[in-house]
């Protein structure tokens, strides 16, 4: 039986007046790649914020690994990818070993100096993504697609068992953005790590994940990618509040 690894009930949320999750209730089992689908303003980095200790709800309960949020000390055990574009400036003079060698410092502390294996360990993660090729050039030299790569490598070095990515495939070019999905399902499928993709690019991403969550201020909908296959057009443009493409 699958563990689950995020569990969230009935867990509630609001800036000022506005509320922004209203009763969400989910959990996400070990080997699960989940797609969290939903419109601008839906609640969807809230609730990301949310489970990575970023915010706290203002009720509900959320367990990670088994564990109460608030007493959770493995922060490490949960990667996180956010946009390239609006978090990192392409310009920064790092090489591709720095920048990866730089997300040790989640696991070890601030403080503390990488160990010996450490560049075992970079070229281990940058493998993981197709990129240990380019350890010793300069970040900003990269295409958008390499880079998210190179970020992801900074993820897995701390050894996660969650991998959480925020519209990941911002400012990679369509040719490339395949190619990334597949990188995705391997680590996936071989290194056994969990996913959250948060997306848009349903039609993409469709045959490769193996769970659904709509999310408009509430779950909507949560169960396998078949499931949702089954739902009517009339059901989703209600949960969003416009027309969308149905996922094939």
């Amino acid at each position: 039986m699958k563990k689950p690894l995020i569990e969230i009930e009935n867990v509630s949320f609001q800036y000022d007046y506005t509320q922004v999750l209203k009763n969400i209730s989910f959990r996400v089992e070990e080997g699960d790649f989940l797609a969290l689908l939903g419109p601008n303003g839906s609640g969807k980095s809230t609730l990301l914020k949310i489970i990575l200790g970023l915010l706290k709800p203002m009720s509900g309960e959320i367990k990670l690994f088994g564990e109460s949020s608030s007493t959770f000390k493995h922060r490490e055990w949960i990667g996180y990818v956010s946009q390239k574009s609006n978090a990192f400036n392409s310009g920064f003079p790092a090489t591709v070993q720095e920048v990866v060698k730089s997300g040790l410092t989640k696991k070890l502390g601030l403080f503390k100096r990488p160990t010996r294996d450490a560049n075992d360990k970079v070229r281990a993660a940058l493998k993981a993504v197709g990129m240990d090729a380019f350890m010793q050039r300069n970040i900003g030299e990269l295409s958008g697609g390499q880079q998210q790569r190179v970020f992801i490598a900074r993820a897995l070095i701390s050894e996660p068992k969650l991998l959480i990515l925020d519209e990941p495939t911002v400012g990679i070019d369509h040719e490339n953005v395949q190619s990334f999905y597949d990188m995705l399902v391997k680590l996936n499928r071989e290194q056994g790590i969990t996913m959250i993709l948060v997306t848009h690019d349903v039609d993409t991403v469709s045959n490769r994940i193996s769970h659904v969550a709509c999310l408009n201020q509430t779950i909507h909908f949560h169960g396998y990618k078949n499931e949702f296959d089954n739902i009517s057009q009339d059901a989703r443009e209600a949960w969003y509040g416009h027309s969308v493409r149905k996922i094939h």
